[in-house]
């Protein structure tokens, strides 16, 4: 595979970088003598506890440090660092008063909003008056039925400086799904808001809200947030009343930040459950706020005064991402919507109105407007744009090419991968190495990744494997809810490979340092026993201009697998031989003959989460004719239909086999957990000692955030 130079940091942009005054910083304290961004990272992964101090140090932490640095746990999931550490998460982000903005708001073409430091910070204060007020206390959970606006950024951070937790998804969330959330975790005041707009068109959210409350017991006090104006739910179980009624009049009351320990939490953060009900991962303040401040100020160069923009929901961790921007001194930019309407670039126009800094989006996004022919350095200015961050899927090479050919071409391209589970990046871009075509700059400071294949041997060059992290980080989460001994935590990161993270990514390092990622490895494809990441292929059909999206997964066949590719091709086109024959000849030249699909298949749609990452799972569940559970966190679950009982998939039905359970390749604990999941298959789902739906999760959430 072919990667091209595509940027290259002037001497000037690297020497104003915050990782070069960092750099300079660890040398006149003698810990550091290296030059490259490399050097650092290695520097990092081989000095932990000097590395994460220096990040408290450097992104001017308020708190109390403590005496030590780490616990010294063996095992990787005890470990914990600052065990002496006193801080209060919302005082890091609100240490500004003045009448600069601190967050800018679109809501799509109807609703405009700027919130200045003074304003955010009474807000805040108020809200955190009221909750203590309405007897919310230290570890009480605060929901949030919410979209991406102050409001919710201002309940948020309430909600923390008084010791409480937060918990959100999006108002796009059927009951359902909401339901899947907020009944485990059980909140005792819910924030929602009344309604959202999409594509111009308000929905409402009172009827939703209602049936959401009306179930969820632990709720004592609704609180709505008015966005479309669509008044109260009537008949609500509990008192309802406005977001700024709840704040109440006057002047706000001085913020008292209690100090907490360094690992209080301050979010639970739900996983996509495509394969289960999602997991509620609980995060700590002192590990957020530190990999935060890690990657926004180092690897994302992120100054006071820049405007910062992360397009993104409430269901998803680059929400709280974003949030974290404030403790940067930064202004916060949120768009609420459809990021197309009311027209393809209108997030460029937000960015020239605003003068935007970084530009953070989807690898989706960029796809898009790709495929739509969008130049917007013909139609926008962009003077202040330095960086362009992606999230969301593995960024292929022609996006990649894209962004310098017609966004802008000094400019940043900082792709990332991390994920719900470590709110955070495994894999970042920084701002002092040069940029190449379909691969990520490197891993994140602090983050001791191998690419590890069978037996934890660790691959070459070239060669894929588990993204695999070897020592223990500041993000790692604090506990799953309700998870009585860390007993599934432990078996969703540590089962794999003794005493380390397995995140469950595909992936491999590229001659240049950099990594690419072909997907996750619970979706990678095994045709005659070659593994094979979806990304791989997804990049080839990228190049064919009649395909706008595609899915592919494997297909037990004749004791063997083979691969399946859909695709959704452009409006008025058809799937013919000739276009068959193109795809296949793309995908052969480009790649090898082992990635070429048996089958091509066209369908209306490809069900993606509410977060937009492909869910390829599920679509081979449904071509297996097994059950997808939780389709409420699926978009539109009803393009599902589209997957069942496809006649070219089901010819010679002799040859058609289930899903394999057992390998010679796999290991004991594998096959050990394929019998298990045979057995929970087959056998209906039974309550636990403590009143719970005992199912089995072998999910992880894997927000490739870069390269949802």
């Amino acid at each position: 595979m072919t990667h091209e130079l595509l940027w290259t940091p002037s001497e000037e942009r690297i020497k104003s970088s915050n990782v070069y005054r960092y750099m300079n910083m660890l040398k006149e304290k003698s810990l550091f003598e290296g030059t490259s961004f490399n050097d650092l990272w290695k520097w990092s992964v081989t000095n932990p506890q000097a590395f994460w101090s220096s990040i408290w140090d450097f992104g001017d932490i308020i708190g109390d440090k403590g005496e030590r640095i780490s616990n010294g746990a063996e095992k990787f999931w005890e470990h914990r660092y600052f065990p002496d550490a006193k801080l209060n998460f919302a005082e890091n982000f609100l240490k500004r008063k003045d009448a600069a903005p601190a967050i800018i708001f679109w809501g799509e073409e109807k609703v405009r909003k700027i919130v200045s430091w003074r304003e955010l910070y009474d807000s805040v204060a108020k809200i955190a008056a009221a909750l203590k007020q309405a007897g919310v206390g230290k570890g009480d959970i605060v929901g949030g039925y919410a979209a991406n606006m102050p409001e919710t950024t201002i309940a948020a951070l309430a909600t923390i400086s008084i010791g409480a937790i937060w918990a959100s998804c999006s108002p796009d969330f059927g009951i359902p799904g909401a339901l899947d959330r907020f009944g485990q975790v059980q909140p005792k005041i819910f924030f929602a808001v009344d309604g959202y707009f999409y594509k111009g068109k308000a929905f409402n959210n009172l009827e939703k809200i209602k049936s959401v409350v009306d179930q969820v017991t632990g709720i004592e006090k609704t609180i709505i947030i008015p966005y479309i104006r669509a008044g109260l739910p009537a008949d609500n179980r509990t008192e309802v009343v406005t977001f700024k009624d709840f704040a109440g009049e006057g002047e706000a009351p001085e913020l008292t930040f209690e100090k907490y320990p360094f690992d209080h939490p301050v979010y639970v953060l739900f996983t996509s459950g495509t394969t289960g009900v999602p997991k509620c991962i609980v995060h700590g303040g002192g590990g957020t706020l530190l990999q935060h401040k890690k990657e926004q100020l180092l690897h994302c160069d992120i100054k006071p005064d820049d405007r910062v923009f992360y397009f993104t929901t409430c269901s998803w961790m680059m929400w709280n991402w974003a949030t974290s921007i404030l403790s940067q001194n930064a202004t916060l930019m949120q768009y609420e919507g459809l990021p197309l309407f009311p027209k393809p670039d209108v997030l460029f126009d937000m960015a020239d109105a605003c003068g935007m800094t970084f530009f953070g989006t989807s690898a989706k996004y960029l796809d898009t407007l790709l495929k739509s022919g969008v130049n917007p350095m013909r139609t926008s200015r962009l003077d202040k744009l330095r960086t362009v961050g992606s999230t969301g899927s593995p960024l292929c090479a022609e996006a990649c090419e894209f962004v310098y050919a017609k966004i802008k071409k000094d400019v940043h391209l900082n792709s990332f991968s991390g994920g719900t589970d470590i709110v955070s990046s495994f894999v970042m871009g920084n701002p002092i190495s040069p940029v190449y075509s379909g691969e990520m700059q490197g891993f994140g400071l602090g983050m001791n990744v191998k690419v590890y294949g069978p037996d934890q041997k660790e691959m070459p060059i070239g060669q894929q494997g588990e993204l695999t992290c070897v020592t223990p980080f500041a993000s790692q989460p604090i506990k799953f809810w309700n998870d009585e001994g860390n007993r599934r935590l432990v078996k969703s990161y540590f089962e794999k490979f003794e005493n380390c993270w397995c995140h469950g990514d595909w992936i491999e390092l590229t001659e240049h340092g950099g990594v690419f990622i072909s997907g996750r490895a619970d979706a990678v494809l095994n045709p005659s026993g070659v593994r094979i990441g979806t990304a791989e292929i997804y990049s080839q059909v990228q190049k064919v201009e009649e395909v706008l999206e595609c899915c592919a997964v494997g297909q037990q066949w004749d004791n063997d697998e083979r691969v399946i590719l859909f695709v959704v091709l452009r409006e008025g086109l058809t799937l013919d031989e000739d276009l068959k024959k193109k795809i296949k000849t793309v995908i052969r030249d480009n790649a090898t003959p082992r990635h070429v699909p048996s089958k091509i298949i066209q369908v209306r749609g490809v069900p993606k989460t509410n977060n937009g990452k492909l869910v390829e799972i599920a679509v081979k569940n449904v071509i297996h004719g097994r059950e997808v559970v939780n389709k409420d966190s699926i978009e539109d679950p009803s393009l599902l239909e589209e997957f069942k009982n496809i006649p070219e998939l089901c010819e010679d039905e002799e040859k058609r086999t289930p899903p394999p359970v057992i390998g010679q390749s796999q290991s004991k604990a594998e096959r050990v957990e394929c019998l298990q999941r045979q057995v929970d298959e087959a056998a209906p789902a039974k309550e636990d000692d403590k009143g719970g739906i005992d199912k089995k999760e072998t999910d992880k959430e894997g927000s490739y955030i870069g390269g949802a």
